[in-house]
C-alpha cells in the first residue's frame, strides 16, 4: 500500500500549492508609483463633471432623494442580484462613516483597483470594472469635487451575501480575468476625436456597459457582445441593446444627444425605469459630451438582442 500513501502524499502536496498559488493570484493589488504619480492635485470644477457622468448620486444618495439631498451620498439603496443584495456604501465626506479620512491614494485605489484603504478587495457591484480605464487626473479631479460635499453621519447596511459570494479574497481572482483599463472596442486609426471621447466617458465613467451589456456565469460583462442589452440585475426586466442594431438603430446622433439632455426620444415618449436617474446624470454633463456619447454609440459594432426574447403571451 505504499504507493497509496505516496498518491496521497502527492494530492496533498499539490493541493496545498494550488492553496499558496490561488492565495499568492488573489491578492489586492494597489496602484504602482507610477500611477499614484499622475494623480496631481484634482480640479473641483472639472471633478463636478465627472461625478454627474459617473452617475455617483444615482447608487449613494438616500433612495428617494430629490434637488441638493442627492449630493448626500449617505447610501443605503439595495440592489438585489443573483449574487446576492449589495448595499452601497455611505461615501460622503464624514470621517467616520463615509470616505472624508481617505487620501487621494485610498481614493484612487478604490476608483481604479477596487482595493479598499484597508486592503480588501471591493465587490465589482461597485463598477470599478469600467473606472478602471479613467485617467488618474480625472479621478483626482473627482476626488477634489468630493471634498465639496456635505458629511452625512450613519454607516449604511452591509451586504448581504451567501457562500461562496462573501468571501472577498475570491474577488481577486475575478479582476483576473474581467479587470483592464484597456478600451472595451478597438476604434480604427483615425476616429475622429468626437468618437474617442464617446469612448472613454461611456467604457470608463458613465460605466454604461455594466448594465447595457450581458454577463456570463461569473458576473464577468461579454466583451463580445458591448451593449448588446441585458436581462436585468435586478427584477425581471431586460435593459436594452443600444448598439446600432438595437432599439435606437433608427436613431440619429442628434436624437440621442437630445434624449440625453431632455429625457424625450423622437417619438415624444419620455425616458422611464433605471434610466431616469441615468438621464438626469447625462443633462448635467456639456453639450459636447453628451454629442460624444451619442457620436460613439453609433460607432460601436451592431449586435443582437443579448436577452432572450420574450415570450409571446398565451
Amino acid at each position: 500500500m505504499g504507493w497509496l500513501r505516496k498518491l496521497i502524499g502527492a494530492v496533498v502536496v499539490l493541493g496545498g500549492a494550488g492553496a499558496v498559488a490561488g492565495w499568492a493570484l488573489s491578492a489586492p493589488v494597489r496602484l504602482d508609483a507610477a500611477a499614484v504619480g499622475q494623480l496631481g492635485p484634482g480640479d473641483a470644477a472639472k471633478g463636478k463633471r465627472i461625478f454627474f457622468a459617473g452617475g455617483c448620486t444615482s447608487c449613494h444618495a438616500k433612495p428617494g432623494s430629490k434637488g441638493n439631498a442627492r449630493l448626500e451620498l449617505a447610501g443605503g439603496l439595495e440592489l438585489k442580484t443573483p449574487f446576492g443584495t449589495f448595499v452601497p456604501p455611505n461615501i460622503s465626506q464624514d470621517q467616520k462613516d463615509g470616505i472624508g479620512a481617505w487620501s487621494e491614494e485610498d481614493f484612487a485605489n478604490a476608483m481604479l483597483k477596487g482595493v479598499s484603504p484597508s486592503g480588501e478587495h471591493f465587490y465589482p457591484a461597485f463598477p470599478y470594472a469600467s473606472y478602471a480605464r479613467m485617467k488618474p487626473a480625472d479621478v483626482a479631479d473627482l476626488y477634489a469635487f468630493m471634498k465639496t460635499l456635505p458629511a452625512v453621519a450613519g454607516k449604511a447596511p452591509g451586504h448581504r451575501l451567501s457562500f461562496p459570494f462573501n468571501i472577498r479574497r475570491g474577488i481577486g481572482l475575478w479582476k483576473r480575468l474581467y479587470l483592464s483599463p484597456e478600451p472595451v472596442i478597438a476604434l480604427p486609426d483615425g476616429a475622429p476625436d468626437k468618437v474617442l471621447a464617446g469612448r472613454y466617458l461611456v467604457e470608463g465613467p458613465g460605466h454604461c456597459g455594466e448594465c447595457h451589456t450581458p454577463r456570463d456565469f461569473a458576473g464577468g460583462v461579454k466583451k463580445a457582445e458591448w451593449l448588446a442589452g441585458a436581462v436585468a440585475a435586478e427584477g425581471s426586466g431586460v435593459v436594452p441593446n443600444i448598439t446600432p442594431q438595437g432599439g435606437p438603430k433608427d436613431w440619429s446622433e442628434a436624437d440621442i444627444a437630445n434624449y440625453l439632455e431632455t429625457g424625450f426620444t423622437p417619438d415624444f415618449d419620455s425616458v422611464g425605469g433605471a434610466m431616469v436617474d441615468v438621464q438626469r446624470n447625462m443633462a448635467q454633463l456639456t453639450a459636447d459630451d453628451r454629442a460624444a456619447i451619442a457620436a460613439y454609440l453609433k460607432a460601436v459594432p451592431p449586435h443582437p438582442n443579448g436577452y432572450p426574447a420574450r415570450k409571446p403571451a398565451s
